[in-house]
């Protein structure tokens, strides 16, 4: 990793922890632990064909002094730590890919991102630490659990992306505008730099109350929307679409000079439901992720979860 992207990660952590003129002693002070956000990605809630993209977790803890169901104005008011976890493997997890197929990839990141209203546009920034290789030990887990539950033995993991740390920067920029009481549409464009390199543009429409009030967050992945901090407590049903497409430069899971070629465009389609109760919630939505290289011969189709269970 060179010197100079460490450093200039190292800045960018340090510039969102002390906003504006505060003093950064009486920032801490006041800094609350908000809530937390979580989203489970994997292809068996979706084509169950065990591929690809095949699985993730994102954890994301939310801190600063309070949430009113606005953003604030300046970048490191509102906080997001974010852990993220995921598995990308060829077409067959039983053998090693042959000419034509991905290699396996264990990531593990952990990153800060803040979020705030710039100009009235939703604005999230911030860098991500991202490991790969077998040093994460995401193979190992992932061959422990195949075992556990019986399931056919992993091989691909012999032929995986290498040992390697990616300072990653990402942003987003939307708006959000209401179509009548109960649908928003909110289009957005993002861009990231670092392990994978690319621009992004999309949208999201939402039918019902979910989201009303709430920071919500991005997957990765998938591009389905989580909540992270709520304010109004809106009961019922919400549906959710979203469909957006890249612009790919560069991508350390799809290396140049090796046997696949990345494809320099990437699309993503989902739909989501999300039931909201008194006191629990459910989220499920599907995602349609486009060919990520050339000889990838269709799409895939995975699933996202997130519970919120209260007895």
């Amino acid at each position: 990793m060179k010197t100079g992207a460490l450093a200039a990660l190292a800045a960018l952590i340090l510039s969102t922890l002390t906003p504006g003129t505060a003093p950064a002693q009486e920032a801490a002070q006041e800094r609350l632990i908000l809530g937390w956000g979580r989203l489970f990605v994997n292809d068996a809630l979706g084509d169950t064909r065990d591929r690809w993209r095949t699985g993730s977790y994102t954890v994301s803890l939310l801190t600063g002094r309070d949430w009113s169901g606005t953003l604030p104005d300046r970048p490191g008011e509102l906080l997001e730590w974010r852990f993220h976890g995921e598995i990308i493997a060829p077409n067959s997890l039983s053998a090693r890919p042959g000419t034509g197929d991905r290699r396996y990839a264990g990531i593990l990141s952990l990153g800060l991102h803040t979020h705030f209203d710039w100009g009235g546009m939703e604005t999230s920034l911030g860098a991500d630490l991202v490991g790969t290789g077998p040093s994460t030990g995401v193979a190992r887990f992932q061959r422990r659990v195949h075992e556990w539950l019986d399931m056919p033995k992993i091989r691909a993991h012999r032929d995986q992306i290498g040992d390697g740390i990616h300072p990653t920067l990402k942003g987003e920029v939307g708006r959000a505008f209401a179509l009548g009481d109960s649908v928003t549409l909110r289009p957005f464009a993002a861009a990231e730099a670092g392990a994978e390199t690319l621009v992004r543009a999309g949208g999201d429409i939402t039918f019902g109350g979910f989201g009303t009030g709430a920071l919500m967050l991005r997957d990765s992945t998938t591009g389905q929307r989580y909540r992270g901090l709520e304010s109004d407590h809106i009961e019922g049903f919400s549906l959710m679409l979203g469909a957006d497409v890249a612009r790919v430069f560069d991508s350390i899971y799809l290396p140049s000079g090796g046997d696949v070629t990345l494809s320099d465009t990437r699309s993503r389609v989902r739909a989501g439901v999300h039931w909201q109760g008194g006191a629990s919630s459910v989220f499920y939505g599907l995602t349609w992720l486009g060919r990520e290289f050339e000889e990838q011969k269709e799409g895939q189709l995975v699933g996202a979860l997130n519970l919120n269970i209260s007895f």
